[in-house]
């Protein structure tokens, strides 16, 4: 098992092969380290699909308008929605996209992310300075890995359940 050095900081993720532990960079970006943990502590983000899964690149998720609904529409309108909260300023840092970490998805605007995120298969160095990298999994990336492909897939796979370590 992961050695959690900040409960506070850490996301426990279920996905359908088991448990994704990341760990969030508050020291980095503290506004998106911030979102991800009201969002998880609300409930939002259980149960919504990854709706953009590209092979070799990374899977999207956290449309907690439209991702968590079942039916056809709002999975062809994942990602296209966000949280009822305001949308978030870059926090660009000199991370860079590697294998595991974890990014806000965002749209042209650079201070366009809400709830949204993406987690990147491969080092995705391209990215580095465009989108804001607020965390990384430390344990559990073979789950990430398994995620069903698509754009979106016609059975996506869901997060079951997102919780900040402390309060699990």
């Amino acid at each position: 098992m992961a050695e959690i050095k900040d409960p506070e900081n850490t996301i426990l993720m279920e996905l359908k092969g088991g448990t994704v532990t990341i760990e969030l960079m508050a020291d980095v970006a503290p506004e998106h380290t911030a979102r991800m943990k009201e969002l998880a502590r609300s409930g939002q983000y259980d149960n919504v699909a990854f709706h953009r899964v590209i092979d070799g690149f990374m899977a999207q998720t956290g449309d907690v308008a439209n991702g968590n609904m079942e039916n056809d529409f709002n999975l062809r309108m994942a990602g296209t929605g966000g949280s009822s909260l305001p949308d978030l300023p870059a926090e660009f840092s000199k991370l860079p996209h590697d294998r595991g970490t974890l990014g806000a998805a965002r749209s042209a605007n650079p201070n366009s992310a809400n709830s949204q995120f993406f987690i990147n298969f491969n080092d995705n160095h391209f990215l580095n300075g465009q989108y804001t990298v607020y965390g990384r999994v430390i344990e559990g990336m073979e789950h990430v890995d398994a995620i069903t492909r698509g754009e979106p897939p016609a059975e996506p796979d869901r997060m079951i359940s997102v919780k900040v370590a402390a309060d699990a």
